[in-house]
C-alpha cells in the first residue's frame, strides 16, 4: 500500500482570451492582485482556431498567457477556476463575455487545464469543475492527446508552455 503524501506545487498558467483593445494591461493588474506576481506574460497572439467566442467576444480575439511565481498546489485548480469564473462575469456586457480565462496547472509531467465542461476524459473535482490533462511531456516535448484543443497543438502555445516550463523547473531546484 503506498503513502498518501502531500502533491507537489505546480505552476500556475492562465490562457487569457480578451478581444477589447486596451484591456490587457488591466487584466493582468487583476489577475496579478488575485493569484500573485506574474513571472511570465506572453505576446499577443491571435485567436483563429475557431470562431465558437466569435459571437460572444467578436472576431479580432486575441491571447496571451500568464504564469505566476507562486507555486500552487494542484488541488486548489477548481477554487482557481471558480474565481476566473467570477472575474469573466465581470467583464462580460450584456450576458456576453469579453475575457475567456484559462486556469491550468504546469508540471514537469503535463499541462491540465480546469473546465465546466464534462466529458469521459475529464476528471471531476469539485463545485462543478473538472481538470483535463490537455499535454503531455514525451521525449522533451509536449504532446496533444485525442482532446487537446486545436491552439493547445500549435507550436506557438507549446513554445510558450516551454518557457515557463523552464521557469518551473527553476522554481523547484530554488525550493530544494
Amino acid at each position: 500500500m503506498g503513502n498518501a503524501i502531500d502533491f507537489e506545487k505546480e505552476k500556475l498558467v492562465i490562457g487569457v482570451l480578451y478581444s477589447k483593445l486596451g484591456i490587457k494591461d488591466k487584466l493582468v493588474e487583476i489577475l496579478t492582485t488575485e493569484f500573485g506576481t506574474a513571472d511570465y506574460i506572453s505576446d499577443d497572439l491571435d485567436f483563429n482556431f475557431t470562431d465558437y467566442y466569435n459571437g460572444e467576444m467578436g472576431e479580432e480575439i486575441k491571447r496571451f498567457f500568464v504564469s505566476f511565481s507562486a507555486l500552487v498546489d494542484p488541488s486548489k485548480l477548481a477554487e482557481i477556476k471558480t474565481i476566473t469564473n467570477f472575474l469573466e462575469q465581470k467583464f462580460a456586457r450584456e450576458g456576453n463575455r469579453k475575457v475567456n480565462l484559462d486556469p491550468g496547472m504546469l508540471s514537469i509531467e503535463r499541462f491540465m487545464l480546469a473546465t465546466t465542461k464534462n466529458n469521459g476524459h475529464r476528471i471531476p473535482l469539485n463545485s462543478g469543475i473538472y481538470a483535463e490533462v490537455t499535454l503531455m511531456f514525451v521525449s522533451k516535448h509536449f504532446q496533444p492527446l485525442p482532446w487537446t484543443y486545436a491552439d493547445y497543438q500549435s507550436s506557438e502555445y507549446q513554445s510558450i508552455l516551454m518557457e515557463i516550463r523552464k521557469k518551473y523547473k527553476e522554481d523547484l531546484k530554488r525550493q530544494r
